[in-house]
């Protein structure tokens, strides 16, 4: 029995000791300047990880207590980047355009390299193929995917499909979502051409039964429906207008000829619809975009509308499209605000967008680049700009997921001969 005791009593002080050597984070990222628009935080902090999730965010936290250590000195950390518009229900289905079509894209491969930890697929889905949206790209993706529900049940396949008012119904559309409550984070209206605003009353009959924000791509309906009774009467407060500073035939557009935003844009702003930039390639031109921002029109949320056409145009991704708006004078705070804690707002994920203790560790660390570059808008239009953001690492859950220049890695060093782990990656 003595015996026993003894060993017992051994094999607690061992395990004491292990637990007292265990590093209390696995990640400290240290020097950076932290601008956390939720928590008011704009200053040179340190932000621990443990457990996938924020641990710490204060001054001074020694390297000791982490396993990991990141020098961010020089970089500015935020929350991990939300993109509300993206199309990323991505197959190979035949002339099906952005639902389980070839125009969109794989989430993976374009979201950690740009800071994004959280993509939200604007209406490539509907009711009726959400399901297979969510086994094929949700499930298996690292990225946190979201989706907007396109108020057509077999979503945007383009063509007459998105024509058929038959299968635009705001109770299977409805169903849905409460099928799938923090996943499915909007309904999405777009690309009808009809003179009825049959799609839009439905839309925002199922975000009411289930209470979403609809987003709405506005324009080219014959003949044109009028944006001013979009904003004013149809889109409620918290309903999204995205394509904020496209020129295109069939919509009018918030800047008017004498280059002033239109007086019910604003008005549509105090009764609280959000309006989202949405790039895009064809729906961001400088023409709409700077005098708007001159007259402090500002973007609520910054988006991409990201696909195989956008990410190869003047859009390219979303830190040169947030670059574009810290080029024209948007202050950097705001335009990270934009892509995180407002972002997480307007879809109604609080728990995302910010660094609060106990938040999933979604982190960017992000550098500012000075020198002298260029910007394209959708109509080839090129503005000069002198600030360019680039992405250094991502953190999502915890787990460091891009790394541009090896700062989470130790040197390399010639008397070690491990190769990897093994692995194929």
């Amino acid at each position: 029995m003595r015996r026993f005791l003894l060993l017992l009593l051994t094999g607690i002080a061992a395990a004491a000791a292990a637990a007292q050597q265990r590093p209390e984070f696995d990640l400290l990222i240290r020097n950076g300047h932290v601008i956390d628009p939720k928590n008011g935080i704009d200053a040179v902090l340190d932000v621990a990880v443990a457990g996938g999730k924020i641990a710490a965010v204060a001054a001074n936290l020694a390297p000791a207590r982490a396993r990991d250590v990141v020098d961010a000195h020089g970089f500015y950390v935020t929350p991990g980047l939300i993109d509300i518009h993206a199309y990323v229900f991505w197959g190979s289905e035949s002339n099906a355009a952005y639902s389980n079509g070839y125009s969109a894209v794989q989430p993976d491969s374009h979201s950690f390299r740009s800071g994004q930890t959280t993509l939200v697929d604007a209406g490539g889905s509907g009711w009726r193929n959400f399901p297979q949206f969510k086994e094929q790209v949700i499930d298996r993706s690292k990225t946190r995917v979201l989706a907007f529900l396109n108020i057509v049940g077999s979503g945007m396949k383009g063509g007459p499909v998105e024509q058929n008012l038959s299968d635009m119904d705001s109770k299977l559309t409805a169903m849905r979502i409460r099928q799938y409550p923090g996943v499915i984070v909007g309904i999405k209206v777009a690309h009808y051409s009809g003179p009825e605003w049959d799609p839009v009353t439905r839309a925002v009959a199922a975000g009411r039964e289930t209470n979403v924000p609809v987003m709405d791509d506005f324009g080219g309906h014959t003949p044109p429906l009028s944006l001013e009774d979009l904003l004013l009467t149809h889109l409620r407060p918290g309903d999204i207008l995205t394509h904020m500073y496209a020129h295109v035939s069939g919509r009018m557009s918030i800047v008017d000829d004498e280059g002033k935003v239109r007086p019910y844009v604003w008005e549509a702003r105090k009764r609280g619809v959000i309006f989202d930039a949405g790039h895009g390639g064809g729906s961001f031109v400088f023409g709409q975009a700077i005098p708007a921002m001159k007259q402090g029109f500002h973007p609520d949320v910054i988006s991409t509308d990201l696909h195989i056409g956008s990410m190869n145009g003047g859009m390219k991704d979303i830190l040169n499209t947030m670059s574009k708006f810290l080029n024209m004078g948007m202050p950097l705070q705001d335009v990270i605000k934009a892509n995180t804690s407002r972002a997480a707002e307007v879809i109604r994920r609080p728990d995302l967008g910010h660094l609060s203790v106990g938040a999933d560790a979604d982190v960017a660390v992000l550098n500012v680049l000075h020198g002298t570059f260029g910007f394209v808008d959708v109509a080839g239009g090129k503005m000069p700009g002198d600030r360019k953001l680039e992405c250094e690492l991502t953190v999502k859950g915890g787990q460091v997921v891009w790394d541009l220049n090896g700062i989470s890695r130790p040197l390399w060093n010639a008397n070690r001969l491990e190769q990897g782990n093994g692995k194929r990656q």
